[in-house]
């Protein structure tokens, strides 16, 4: 009889906890927050306008995440700028396809956080030190490093806008580096490093030299500029089409990682060396 109820109680007590403890599969994840941090600002071309393929509105990686508009982070899908760039028709842009080739070549980096910031249709002068648009990206930075993660680097593409206007094309050389300087210098990050892209697209094709030359010749510590020249368009002629933006993505992460010391082997021994910061184009071919 003793052995009965023994036996009873023990299936009694293993009952109980499968009622009273909670099923790991049903508890909520423990909220997942970024390492490392990256800005994505400009106009339309960053905000993405490429066209999403079956599949690619999914978030694709737990390691990746984006910052809504409630400053709040999840795992990142496109579009990412479909809170941002309100009344836009946004859709692949390069964010993603960045985040994903940083991963793959450098794992170390943890989860990455993109911090969406662009709008389509709007002028540098626009992105000045007091506007709507600059104090929106100074508070959405700041509050990306909420719980911790750090910030690495901004991602910029804008300029088509300012190849519509004489003036603000020839006003653009002064603009640009003042812009980054004021970001740097409100953010308390002196040496951000900055991944800019030279225009793939504008309106009026003398303009589109002049602002391109301001972005190519910009010459500003820990800026390096990426040359979208050549990347495919879509049918309007002016924004990356999705295999363009995918493809920048895929630039800007290895331009980006070009700040990261380099080190090489000499007699078995591992000597590291610090590479120049000065600014460096990353240029493609025109036909590729």
């Amino acid at each position: 009889m003793r052995n009965i109820k023994t036996f009873n109680m023990f299936f009694f007590l293993v009952f109980l906890v499968f009622i009273v403890l909670p099923n790991p599969s049903m508890m909520a994840q423990e909220p997942k927050f970024p390492n490392s941090i990256f800005l994505l600002a400009g106009q339309s071309n960053m905000a993405g306008r490429g066209v999403i393929m079956p599949g690619q509105a999914t978030p694709s990686s737990p390691n990746i995440l984006q910052l809504g508009l409630n400053h709040t982070w999840f795992e990142a899908h496109e579009p990412l700028h479909k809170e941002i760039d309100e009344g836009k028709r946004c859709g692949i842009g390069p964010g993603m396809s960045f985040a994903k080739t940083v991963l793959a070549m450098e794992p170390n980096m943890g989860v990455i956080g993109l911090v969406p910031c662009a709008r389509g249709g709007t002028g540098l002068k626009q992105w000045a030190r007091g506007s709507k648009l600059y104090d929106n990206l100074v508070q959405r930075a700041y509050a990306s490093t909420k719980f911790g993660g750090k910030i690495k680097g901004l991602l910029w593409f804008q300029g088509e806008t300012d190849t519509s206007s004489t003036e603000d094309a020839l006003l653009y050389e002064t603009r640009l580096p003042k812009f980054f300087n004021d970001l740097r210098d409100d953010l308390h990050l002196p040496d951000l490093p900055i991944v800019q892209v030279a225009l793939a697209s504008g309106y009026h094709s003398d303009l589109i030299t002049t602002v391109r030359q301001a972005q190519l010749f910009l010459c500003l510590k820990n800026v390096r500029t990426v040359d979208a020249w050549g990347l495919p368009l879509g049918l309007d002629g002016l924004h990356l089409n999705t295999d363009g933006a995918v493809r920048l993505g895929q630039m800007l992460a290895h331009t980006f990682l070009s700040f990261k010391p380099k080190h090489k082997w000499v007699g078995g021994r591992k000597f590291g060396y610090q590479i120049s910061y000065s600014t460096t184009k990353y240029f493609i071919n025109k036909n590729s």
